[in-house]
């Protein structure tokens, strides 16, 4: 509930950057990458590949237990599509057509490839592979990947190990961790002396809960104010700290296609949300000094309970008791 606009927009922007010519992962063909090509042209579905350079030269097939970038579910040959577009002088696609490609391929391929339990609000994205404009027009490739990648904000894939059938799809990282900020929104992880958005307190895994179908958002934000305001607190030694920082507590919630498709854990994030919306930039890890837009937090009066203005639809603080009268 408490990012829910703000994670679905998060999500838009890690598919959306899949319309550069570097997400789409182009490879360029040539002498120099001839042993590159020739695993590019040996690969099928459920084969894992990585490499280090920009232009993939360097590109190798592994197993799928060690660190890669990119999953294979698909091969595309457009030297078979229906009319001249893609046939012998055609002009080499732009990313807009290499985007609609992927649409139309590769999002189909990834459901079949996990047997319709593909999480599209999860950890992965769908990828894909083409040729270069050189490999287009000098070697006549027409040869297509489709794929699954974690995605990463900066332009290019995160390496992960492990298939994805055989992967928890939910897209969570581990306490402590801190994503970035850019234009007010959490980018990918980076050190918590760095400005980001939030940091992660908890992990909750809903399935102990939640045995049967996918519970309803009301039902998940009652659960998850409860355990993320527990959980947060350990987490930061005391509820005293979440309150004299003016730090707020922030989680999402699961839908229906994710629950169907196997995801059942969340993260439980600590943030400060801006004045206007998203987040205010934040550096230092929440348990230690913290820096809130450059400015030192000041503590509410001990008499009373100040909480920061929430984001829209963000869940409330754990409720804290009244204050006592001190004895006489």
């Amino acid at each position: 509930m408490a990012v829910g606009a703000i994670v679905a927009a998060l999500a838009t922007l890690m598919l959306s950057g899949f319309d550069n010519d570097s997400n789409l992962q182009a490879r360029s063909p040539g002498g120099v990458v001839a042993k590159a090509d020739k695993v590019f042209a040996s690969v099928a579905p459920g084969d894992c590949l990585t490499w280090t350079k920009p232009d993939h030269s360097d590109l190798v097939e592994l197993d799928c237990a060690e660190e890669h970038l990119f999953e294979v579910t698909d091969t595309v040959d457009l030297s078979r599509y229906p009319g001249a577009e893609f046939g012998p002088g055609a002009v080499w696609p732009d990313s807009l057509r290499l985007t609609e490609l992927r649409e139309e391929h590769c999002v189909p391929a990834a459901q079949r490839y996990l047997n319709g339990r593909f999480d599209p609000r999860g950890k992965y994205a769908v990828g894909l592979m083409y040729p270069s404009n050189d490999g287009w027009n000098t070697s006549g490739d027409r040869i297509l990947r489709c794929g699954l990648q974690v995605p990463g904000l900066s332009g290019n894939p995160l390496p992960n190990t492990g298939r994805v059938a055989e992967s928890d799809q939910s897209k969570v990282y581990e306490p402590g961790v801190c994503l970035g900020i850019s234009q007010n929104l959490p980018t990918d992880p980076v050190d918590c002396a760095q400005e980001h958005a939030v940091e992660i307190a908890s992990t909750i895994d809903l399935s102990a809960r939640f045995p049967g179908g996918p519970p309803s958002k009301d039902d998940q934000d009652r659960f998850l104010e409860e355990e993320c305001g527990r959980t947060t607190n350990d987490y930061l030694g005391g509820p005293h700290v979440l309150r004299d920082k003016t730090l707020t507590v922030f989680f999402d919630f699961i839908d229906a296609r994710s629950w169907l498709a196997g995801s059942r854990k969340l993260n439980c994030m600590i943030g400060k949300g801006a004045d206007q919306e998203g987040f205010a930039p934040i550096v230092g890890p929440a348990r230690g000094r913290i820096m809130i837009d450059g400015q030192e937090p000041v503590p509410p009066p001990n008499s009373g309970r100040s909480t920061p203005t929430p984001l829209p639809g963000a869940a409330p603080l754990p409720p804290q008791p009244e204050p006592r009268p001190a004895p006489r």
